[in-house]
């Protein structure tokens, strides 16, 4: 038995006291978590820009903090209707009998957290699992070691252990968490990582929460107004610096179209993000050095690079955004999730063509749609699968706390947010309370199906067909 075993014992035991928390207690947790975010805006900004070398604070503040504000607020509003017991239809042999779907805590949820958005992919689950009575074990990532490190102690004066636990270090701390026998398991990041981590709760039988990520298209129907569209598509990718598991990873557009769109996309990426402050860095020389090894990959094979930015980047791991063209389909930023600044423009025929490009691929995790034939818009959405779509813009239905978020096939499995991540983290315990009819003990329950066997049971065989 190692230490994070007896650890895990502890919480356990904590839960065990209180299995059932009251709607003041889960509302309680929920609160410390908001005024601690509240309290602490300005600092975690500062180790945000210290893990990442550039990242504006408004950035951070739109993309971590009020999504975590979000969910608090929401989860505040409905949480007091989802714990209520839900009514359920019984058939008519069962008399007055009554059923009922009753919600019920799980117990301890471990959460790995990424560390491209190291504060709201953290914080947002560990709300869901508050708001269904559980206590939370968060493991944050190396990666963003600053962060990470600030955090931890943020939670450590705002929970006690049993509440909120928090343990930081790298992968072998990693592995050893992900093999807990946690009640549920969280986790977010990447696919290879994501299936090490089902693997190791595999041996628990440990319910598996997996946000992963993949190859997020933008369709650009020859409906849409291509000015909209760029600047819909630049935002959705330079923010971060296109480090978000949903930005769009590449587009799709009729060839007639390219022109046009590379020069409206160079206009928008000028428009935002002139002032290199403003261009969050990548995490570390490992994230630089991936960007660069996609590029130098995809030009050796014969695709062209375009400039989205008049001025060079700046800091210490500078990297200048670039449009890829021309791009073989053996190239690795055609097969590899780029999280990062690289967006290659892919020609094609038309919205059939698109359809049969994306799903010969795996799942993406998100799908983007531009333009105003509904007709098409509706084709794509019947004939794709994908974990969620934006129509008209990018990232947005993520953002949305009452739409559930979550992947399919590979970019993930189960979803959170609202509602969905109440239900992720409770289990719907089904409960009957058997009766007779108006309440005697006449046709009750099994009775009429007890042996010895008879007519009686033969006639409620014909009922029952």
């Amino acid at each position: 038995m190692n230490r994070f075993t007896i650890q895990l014992d502890e919480i356990q035991a904590a839960f065990a006291a209180e299995p059932s928390p009251t709607l003041e207690v889960r509302l309680e947790r929920i609160s410390r978590i908001e005024q601690m975010i509240a309290a602490n805006e300005d600092k975690l900004c500062k180790v945000l820009m210290a893990d990442f070398g550039i990242r504006h604070p408004i950035e951070t503040r739109l993309a971590e903090f009020q999504l975590v504000y979000q969910a608090c607020k929401y989860t505040r509003k409905h949480l007091k209707e989802w714990m209520k017991p839900v009514q359920m239809e019984t058939p008519f042999f069962l008399g007055s009998s009554e059923a009922w779907m009753q919600n019920q805590s799980l117990g301890v949820i471990g959460i790995m957290s990424p560390w491209n958005y190291p504060i709201q992919l953290a914080l947002v689950p560990a709300i869901s699992a508050f708001a269904a009575g559980n206590r939370v074990w968060l493991k944050p990532s190396e990666r963003s070691s600053r962060t990470s490190g600030f955090l931890a102690g943020l939670i450590q004066e705002y929970f006690h252990p049993s509440e909120f636990c928090v343990t930081t270090g790298g992968p072998d701390v990693a592995e050893q968490f992900a093999a807990l026998a946690f009640n549920h398991l969280f986790f977010t990041g990447s696919e290879a990582i994501g299936k090490k981590v089902m693997r190791a709760a595999a041996e628990n039988l440990t319910p598996v929460t997996l946000e992963l990520g993949g190859k997020t298209p933008a369709i650009i129907d020859r409906s849409a107004k291509l000015s909209d569209v760029a600047a819909s598509i630049i935002y959705g990718k330079l923010i971060n610096s296109g480090q978000t598991c949903i930005a769009p990873d590449y587009i799709l557009v009729e060839p007639r179209n390219q022109a046009e769109l590379i020069h409206e996309l160079q206009a928008a990426a000028q428009a935002q993000f002139s002032n290199p402050e403003e261009l969050t860095g990548p995490i570390d020389d490992q994230q630089l050095q991936y960007w660069q090894h996609l590029v130098s990959d995809a030009v050796e094979r014969g695709a062209k690079v375009i400039s989205l930015l008049n001025k060079p980047s700046n800091g210490t791991r500078s990297f200048d955004p670039v449009l890829l063209i021309d791009v073989p389909l053996q190239a690795r930023v055609m097969h590899e999730e780029i999280f990062g600044p690289i967006l290659p423009i892919l020609s094609i025929a038309d919205t059939a063509a698109a359809i049969h490009y994306i799903n010969s691929k795996p799942n993406p995790l998100a799908l983007y749609w531009f333009g105003k034939d509904k007709k098409a818009m509706q084709q794509v959405l019947t004939e794709t699968r994908s974990g969620g779509v934006t129509i008209n813009d990018t990232l947005l239905h993520a953002g949305i706390e009452s739409l559930p978020f979550g992947g399919v096939g590979a970019s993930g499995m189960g979803s959170y947010r609202g509602k969905a991540g109440f239900d992720t983290f409770s289990h719907q315990k089904p409960i009957l309370e058997v009766r007779g009819l108006l309440g005697s003990n006449f046709l009750k329950g099994t009775k009429p199906a007890r042996p010895p066997y008879g007519k009686t049971a033969e006639r409620l065989i014909k009922r029952l067909r």
